[in-house]
């Protein structure tokens, strides 16, 4: 594993050692690493919205009704068992 020293700013410092005295983490490296991972979880959950978003641009727009589109979505979702 790669070792690397960080400043880490008065406040965050104190929450850190809170974490870790709640016993939620048992050391400071098990919280960055908790923090950078779920950084790297939300940075790709936007990615995959904002992919979703450009090919929902590029596809235009649509001459269906809300029903229409409720009642397709309920299909597909009957025809792959998760409705």
């Amino acid at each position: 594993m790669t070792r690397a020293s960080i400043s880490i700013s008065p406040p965050n410092d104190a929450w850190i050692k809170a974490q870790i005295k709640s016993e939620e983490f048992s050391s400071r490296s098990e919280v960055v690493n908790d923090l950078i991972r779920k950084a790297r979880n939300e940075q790709n959950e936007i990615e995959i919205i904002r992919t979703a978003l450009i090919e929902g641009e590029k596809s235009g727009t649509s001459n269906k009704t809300p029903d229409d589109i409720i009642k397709e979505v309920i299909q597909k979702r009957r025809e792959n068992g998760t409705l």
